[in-house]
């Protein structure tokens, strides 16, 4: 279990003979150490927040960071259930090297004016061309300051929208 927090981009976190109590005590140590207890995760001199919900701010986040929607792995889940996501999981630790920009030469990073929930939203996307990565930012209203959303490895339909998303880019980063 300590062994996670000695891996680095791009091993993959052990997860897989942890029992659900370890694991999350494994994930949450990875997290801590580079988001918790991290007062420079800045992307680009902006300091990074998590998105504000219902729950406490980095319970959501790391949520969003180790699961995903119940629907994308069964079409017959609940509605708005999140579950356990291996792939994510085992890439927590990718999240603070893609935000601090570690292997520029593997990254294509743009910002892009997309509709969410019907009303346009500015998104930021770090992504990794490599290891078919991304990290999702939302920047403030203020501009001084981003939300980290999510982050996830894609899938080849998903790499292939991603690329088209590029297309769309905005002149400069936001």
């Amino acid at each position: 279990m300590p062994t996670n927090l000695l891996r680095k981009y791009p091993q993959l976190l052990e997860l897989g003979h942890l029992t659900e109590a370890q694991r999350t005590v494994s994930l949450r140590g990875v997290f801590d150490r580079d988001i918790t207890n991290n007062p420079s995760f800045k992307f680009r001199y902006k300091q990074i927040h998590p998105v504000r919900g219902q729950e406490p701010e980095m319970d959501l986040l790391f949520r969003h960071l180790t699961t995903c929607k119940a629907t994308d792995l069964d079409p017959t889940a609940p509605d708005g259930k999140r579950v356990f996501e291996m792939t994510r999981s085992q890439r927590l630790h990718w999240v603070k090297h893609h935000v601090d920009e570690s292997t520029p030469d593997n990254l294509f990073v743009f910002s892009v004016e997309e509709r969410v929930d019907g009303k346009p939203k500015l998104r930021t996307y770090i992504l990794d061309h490599r290891e078919r990565y991304v990290v999702i930012l939302e920047p403030l209203r203020t501009g001084t300051d981003y939300y980290l959303l999510t982050a996830y490895a894609l899938e080849p339909r998903n790499f292939k929208k991603m690329k088209s998303k590029a297309k769309r880019r905005l002149k400069e980063v936001l």
